[in-house]
């Protein structure tokens, strides 16, 4: 795409860029939104549901009965999903009383659901039916002396619930809370994660962040990204960008391996595993893998021969492992040595002790012709803490039976969305090998829509537990996906100093030449900021959603009219901005514009206003 051969050229070009003034989008967010205008002080601190570690937010969506950003726990034999907790500093403490703040609800059948909520190991409630059944509540508890103390303190709530999965009730949920005067009025500031913009800077930065004082090498040895059913002159087009920003890994998706150039993926004849690839696409993965090597980047190569296969691979038939062993020894001697073997959502095949067989010889097999080779080892259960049954006897088995050299992959907290230190401790545990993080962001499973926003609400400090660190992009948008691959560069090399807000504005000005077209994607950004962002699943689509929240107001034609307006301007403004760019991703945008004059023409039985 655009990239600038110099930051200092850049610089150049953007200099003098300011901060523009309210736009017309913002003004649908406002309008949009459930959130109300208030001048009630700010609260010592403020918390949403899913600022809390734990829970189960990110098994079942974050957005429940009307709100975004809740987190529940259930009922106690359900371990890390029966407790939620948050920690945080307060620099000092304010003088008079002062109380917890929270909006919460228990589940919707009228179940007894007992919750206990401390404050640094002091109860500040322990208690039955503490809120309401069928509704929100806010509900103010006085803190107890000592409770609150200046510098770190932590906030559990528990569902004390002797019985109960997960996933039914008696459960409880948590919208926000806040600690505050007895009588602050809420609701919860918005953040960045609640009321998302972007402020392009004046200046243009290095990206990824320099380390400061402190920090001689990267947060993850290894950063990169994967494709997601990519062909080959994707991956070739992104190389350039991977290496400018301090990335040095690239995977193909298995599914690329495919034969997706004549049967849709997920068709039993795609995935023809035990022939030999076509010789022109071995020619054209070869181009690929050489273009990696001078670019000084690590290709991985991947196959997963058990999903959506009529032949699943029998892990105790020598002729199926040479057959499986053609494809990684061609890779071999193309001189790579990162490899990967996925069992990733599959339904045949899922014996942990046969898939550790199958990866100990693989591994066995390539260190024989390089001693330097790599395995990294997808399993099927490649989320959550490790002690959700039944991913533990599976996760316990592997640990047991893997060669303790083979990096296993995992995705987070859940498929998507948080990801945290203490999960990515807990699933290393059980596992029992090194972690190399798969971060599903921001993929949309080929779905219409796009993630544009920053990388958001990953610790700091998971580069402690993982070595690796690698991206999963959108489908054909790969040119739009370098927004945020950069927030994702410049997070895996610098995680410590990483600022969303920060690095969202520096990658827009880094795929920009001019002024307008900074503002054209800032305007993008804005209106697809990411599923990560409203805790929602890789089909999540903000634009629509946005739409189709603001046509359920009263009177809201009008409305309808100025949103409409805005996203056909963006679209032409985006095609006189970038000729000849952006594609796949104009494509998405007009599909989603089409999508909401339908809703349009339903709602309102006349048709939308002129393009």
């Amino acid at each position: 795409m655009h990239n600038t051969e110099a930051d200092t050229e850049a610089a150049e070009r953007l200099r003098g860029m300011t901060p523009r003034a309210p736009r017309l989008v913002a003004w649908f967010v406002l309008l949009c939104a459930t959130r109300t205008a208030y001048a009630a002080p700010t609260p010592l601190v403020a918390l949403r549901g899913r600022d809390l570690a734990g829970g189960a937010g990110e098994l079942f969506g974050a957005r429940k009965f009307g709100v975004r950003g809740v987190n529940y726990i259930y009922a106690a034999p359900n371990g890390v999903r029966s407790t939620m907790s948050a920690r945080f500093d307060v620099p000092a403490l304010p003088a008079g009383p002062l109380a917890l703040h929270v909006r919460a609800r228990l589940d919707d059948r009228d179940t007894p659901c007992p919750i206990r909520i401390s404050l640094n190991g002091l109860t500040v409630f322990e208690g039955p039916e503490a809120f309401a059944h069928n509704e929100w509540q806010w509900r103010a508890f006085e803190l107890p002396d000592g409770a609150l103390r200046a510098g770190p303190n932590e906030l559990v709530f528990a569902n004390t619930s002797a019985e109960g999965p997960v996933g039914m009730p008696p459960w409880f949920m948590l919208a926000a809370c806040a600690i505050a005067p007895p009588d602050w009025a809420g609701p919860v500031s918005p953040s960045l994660e609640q009321d998302f913009r972007v402020d392009l800077p004046t200046e243009l930065r290095t990206v990824p962040e320099p380390l400061g004082p402190g920090h001689s090498e990267p947060g993850f040895r290894w950063r990169g990204t994967k494709g997601w059913l990519w062909r080959p002159e994707q991956y070739l087009a992104e190389i350039p960008t991977l290496a400018r920003y301090k990335m040095n890994f690239l995977m193909n998706c298995y599914g690329s391996m495919c034969d997706i150039e004549h049967h849709g993926w997920g068709t039993p004849d795609c995935n023809r595993w035990w022939e030999p690839l076509p010789a022109a696409k071995r020619a054209a993965y070869e181009r690929v893998v050489s273009k990696c090597q001078s670019r000084g980047i690590e290709f991985c190569f991947s196959l997963n021969p058990n999903i959506s296969s009529r032949r699943a691979v029998n892990y105790e038939s020598p002729e199926d492992l040479e057959l499986i062993w053609q494809h990684y020894e061609w890779m071999l001697g193309l001189g790579v040595r990162w490899f990967n073997i996925q069992f990733d959502d599959i339904t045949q095949g899922t014996d942990p002790s046969g898939q550790a067989r199958l990866a100990n010889t693989l591994l066995e097999r390539l260190r024989q012709r390089n001693p330097r080779s790599e395995l990294i080892l997808c399993p099927v259960y490649y989320w959550g803490t490790g002690h959700e049954e039944p991913a533990r006897p599976y996760l316990e088995t592997l640990a047991r039976d893997l060669h303790p050299d083979v990096y296993v992959f995992w995705t987070g907290d859940g498929v998507v969305g948080r990801i945290t230190r203490k999960a990515a401790e807990s699933y290393r545990t059980v596992v029992g090998h090194r972690l190399f993080i798969w971060d599903n962001y921001p993929v949309n499973d080929g779905a219409p829509t796009l993630h544009l926003g920053p990388l958001m609400k990953r610790d700091p400090d998971l580069c402690e537990v993982a070595e690796g660190y690698m991206s999963n992009p959108m489908y054909t948008q790969n040119e739009a996906n370098r927004i945020p691959l950069l927030t994702v560069a410049d997070y895996a090399y610098n995680p410590w100093a990483y600022d969303p807000a920060r690095s969202i504005g520096q990658a827009i000005l880094h795929q920009s030449r001019t002024r307008s077209q900074a503002t054209v994607l800032r305007d993008l950004v804005e209106l697809y900021p990411g599923m990560v962002l409203f805790d929602e699943g890789t089909g999540y689509n903000p634009a629509v959603d946005r739409f189709e929240e603001l046509i359920d107001a009263p009177h809201s034609r009008h409305l309808a009219d100025m949103y409409l307006r805005h996203v056909t301007d963006l679209a032409l403004r985006m095609r006189r901005a970038f000729p000849g760019h952006f594609a796949d991703t104009l494509a998405t945008l007009e599909a989603n514009l089409e999508s909401m004059r339908l809703t349009y023409r339903e709602r309102y039985g006349v048709e939308p206003p002129a393009r």
